[in-house]
């Protein structure tokens, strides 16, 4: 147990800028919304005159999967980069948590529950599976490495948590065969399958994935498909697909938002998004009329 915390955490928390003793900056008014988990209002981001976003403005429902999609370049990875603090936008508000966000920063979002993947991997290649799950922790650790290695009583009850929590969260997917093993040993799928329980273990209340999917065979698709819905109906996780396969698309989400060149162009049901005129121009081709 002790070599997940001084393995695991202590990689995640010497890759991660230490958390700052700073809250997000909140508007001048706090506005409380208590039907979404997660919403954008006005959002809009540019670089260097280009616009990557425009007053794109949505919500996310409890339980919901909202996926956001559109044509190469249409502001999707911006968008998620903008919820997760990577970004910081050019205007707008993100409403998290009953509050109203000017601005999101990486290190705060454990502590908003939100939890996110990658497009690209970024897992720990030297690490155990076990370890790649735990860094997902590391904000939550209370005892340092010291704690830790000298058997402190609250350290040691930490890495059994830590622990309990890493097979808990193996089970739910499946994977737990494979903790002892190096995670770069794995097949490109099961590594994927990792990097999302690493989001998971922290049990965020919103969960986004970028293209959780991009790479993978369909028999990978469809099971991690599989793991997004029941995330949903077991975990009751909010969550926010970017994804380019419009049959899992159109397959999973409850509700779709479609950008181009940064704005939203529609909002609605999977059949809805799909008749859309201004979709098919877009994106989805008249064949999709």
């Amino acid at each position: 147990m002790l070599s997940v915390l001084t393995g695991g955490l202590e990689a995640a928390r010497l890759a991660q800028p230490p958390i700052a003793a700073r809250v997000p900056e909140l508007a001048p008014e706090s506005i409380h919304a208590p039907h979404s988990a997660l919403a954008l209002e006005g959002v809009s981001l540019s670089f260097g005159g280009i616009h990557a976003l425009r007053d794109v403005s949505f919500d996310l429902r409890p339980g919901e999967i909202r996926a956001v999609i559109g044509p190469n370049g249409a502001g999707k990875s911006s968008l998620v980069n903008v919820i997760s603090g990577l970004y910081q936008a050019d205007a707008g508000y993100i409403h998290l948590g009953g509050r109203r966000l000017r601005h999101l920063r990486p290190e705060a979002l454990p502590k908003l529950g939100v939890a996110r993947t990658f497009q690209n991997l970024a897992l720990f290649p030297g690490l155990t599976v076990e370890q790649n799950v735990a860094a997902g922790l590391v904000f939550r650790r209370r005892h340092g490495l010291l704690a830790q290695l000298a058997g402190l009583p609250g350290a040691r009850a930490e890495a059994a948590e830590v622990a309990d929590r890493v097979r808990d969260v193996a089970g739910f997917l499946g994977i737990t065969a494979h903790l002892h093993r190096l995670v770069s040993t794995l097949p490109y799928g099961l590594q994927k399958q990792v990097e999302l329980a690493r989001a998971l273990v922290a049990s965020p209340k919103v969960l986004l994935l970028d293209e959780p999917m991009a790479g993978m065979t369909a028999t990978e698709k469809a099971e991690m498909a599989a793991h997004v819905r029941s995330a949903r109906d077991r975990l009751g996780l909010a969550t926010i697909l970017i994804e380019h396969d419009i049959g899992v698309v159109m397959g999973l989400s409850d509700r779709i938002a479609v950008l181009d060149h940064g704005v939203k162009i529609a909002d609605g049901t999977p059949p809805e998004v799909r008749r859309d005129p201004d979709v098919i121009r877009a994106y989805l081709g008249a064949e999709a009329a």
